[in-house]
């Protein structure tokens, strides 16, 4: 009987006068066509900013923090000691992929044209390069650890443009501390990067660690924090949560005051955001779905009504309510995996499109990242694919409930 359920539907899709589809149908096949490449769209995007901006959030702050509890909020943070119960601890613990040490300071950037409040950033020689390697755009990296310090600084092109200094000009950076009288010190550009992340491009400024303790009146043990690469973002919260423990009740860890935290708590307002898109997607979702069902269930009411007739000698000839719904229910099933192609085919390209050559811009100041990224996963694409195929036929139930009610003898009295 399925076999003569899918049979009866396939006839039904073929054209035997010579006409092309009804209106109603091209408008479902359209609908759904737009649903699913709005929703592919809105999920590429949502799983964009998230991959993006937790892939250079770790470029800046790796996935785990620790440093002294009184300053994780603040630029001028209390150090901690970089002791070796502190690195043996860190050693063994097996998610941590990779530790290096960091030393930071507010200060204001002085030139001729502008004044700006930024963050100088020290570093050492175990400090991973690989995301700064990819944003540089200009200029070398900063050389640290050498035997001679040198005061070489990296920021951003963004900064560099408001300040209008470029490679090899001089900058001059002035720290004020509370209740002492304000100082300042000179540093070399040698490097411009663009992270993609304006919030952070806009205030950091990255040079030898020890450039940083000697400002700060620091000795050689003395550091802002570690930075902790995890095997994942994700897997960060955990380890953090372990780490802080650790921090706080292993006596043999000479780590007063010390905490550790996972940069989603340490950058909040980042992540927040971030959160919010979700919410954003889901009623993107919620509404092409429902426009997508009305549209359907429109189209199969008329292929209802165009049907009659065949409905009511069908009924005469012994076929059940429950076998014609079937033959309704494949049709409309045709037409949403129709719509379901096309929809792929849009969506899918315009991803690829913008991935390849980001010819969509935000605007970084309210969007943090400078263009539209995207995220097409075969995971998530595959699942929405089959959940609205699925949704869009269970809906159609209701309207396919419709050939119960046709009588054969009032569908037949006129032939």
């Amino acid at each position: 009987m399925a076999q003569l359920e899918l049979h009866i539907a396939r006839r039904m899709a073929r054209s035997t006068d010579g006409k092309s589809r009804s209106v109603m149908e091209r408008i479902a096949v359209l609908s759904v066509a737009v649903s699913v490449a709005v929703m592919i769209l809105s999920l590429a995007v949502v799983y964009g900013f998230k991959q993006a901006i937790r892939e250079n959030m770790s470029g800046f702050a790796a996935h785990v923090v620790v440093m002294d509890v009184r300053g994780m909020h603040r630029s001028d943070a209390a150090p901690i000691r970089a002791t070796r119960s502190l690195d043996s601890l860190l050693s063994s613990e097996p998610d941590v992929l990779h530790y290096q040490r960091f030393a930071r300071r507010g200060a204001v950037v002085r030139t001729a044209d502008a004044v700006e409040g930024v963050l100088l950033k020290g570093v050492g020689t175990e400090f991973d390069w690989s995301h700064f390697e990819r944003w540089l755009t200009e200029g070398a990296l900063p050389r640290v650890g050498d035997s001679i310090r040198t005061k070489d600084l990296l920021l951003s092109e963004s900064l560099a443009a408001r300040l209008h200094v470029g490679l090899e000009d001089r900058l001059e950076l002035l720290f004020v501390d509370a209740d002492e009288l304000p100082y300042r010190d000179r540093f070399k550009v040698v490097g411009l990067y663009a992270s993609g992340l304006e919030e952070l491009d806009r205030t950091t400024l990255v040079t030898d660690i020890r450039n940083v303790q000697r400002l700060a009146q620091w000795d050689e043990e003395q550091i802002s924090g570690y930075e902790i690469y995890a095997p994942s973002h994700a897997e960060g919260q955990a380890l953090a949560a372990r780490l802080d423990h650790e921090l706080l009740y292993n006596e043999q860890v000479d780590s007063e005051n010390a905490t550790a935290i996972w940069t989603e708590e340490l950058y909040p307002q980042i992540f927040d955001w971030l959160k919010a898109h979700d919410v954003n997607a889901l009623v993107i979702l919620v509404i092409m779905l429902v426009v997508a069902f009305f549209n359907m269930s429109a189209a199969l009411l008329i292929l209802v009504l165009e049907r009659i007739r065949m409905i009511g000698v069908l009924k005469a000839l012994g076929m059940q309510n429950r076998s014609l719904r079937r033959v309704f229910l494949y049709r409309a099933s045709m037409i949403a995996l129709r719509g379901v192609l096309w929809g792929n085919a849009v969506g899918v390209a315009i991803c690829l499109v913008q991935h390849h050559f980001k010819l969509i811009g935000l605007d970084a100041e309210g969007y943090i990242l400078s263009s539209v990224p995207i995220a097409l996963e075969w995971g998530w694409w595959a699942l929405l694919n089959v959940g609205f195929v699925v949704a869009i036929v269970l809906l159609m139930l209701l309207p396919a409930s419709v050939v119960a009610t046709v009588k054969p003898d009032e569908t037949m009295r006129y032939e």
